[in-house]
């Protein structure tokens, strides 16, 4: 799996957990989501992703050759 595919189901997983979590437990879960979408913007804006780095120590992605890159 792609690192890039495997940030995007990460991302998406947590928004409807969060979603969940507002609707069984607490309001205050809605902030996971707004965190969610803050560390996405700010990683496509400067390209630090922690998720990024955790995936990788996870073994996620490693062994793929992308396109131009070798």
């Amino acid at each position: 799996m792609k690192m890039e595919n495997a940030i995007r189901i990460l991302a998406g997983t947590m928004v409807l957990i969060s979603l969940a979590l507002y609707w069984l437990v607490n309001p205050y879960w809605l902030l996971l989501a707004a965190f969610v979408g803050v560390n996405l913007i700010q990683s496509a804006l400067t390209g630090f992703c922690p998720a990024e780095m955790i995936l990788k120590k996870l073994g996620i992605g490693q062994g793929e050759c992308p396109v131009g890159k070798g």
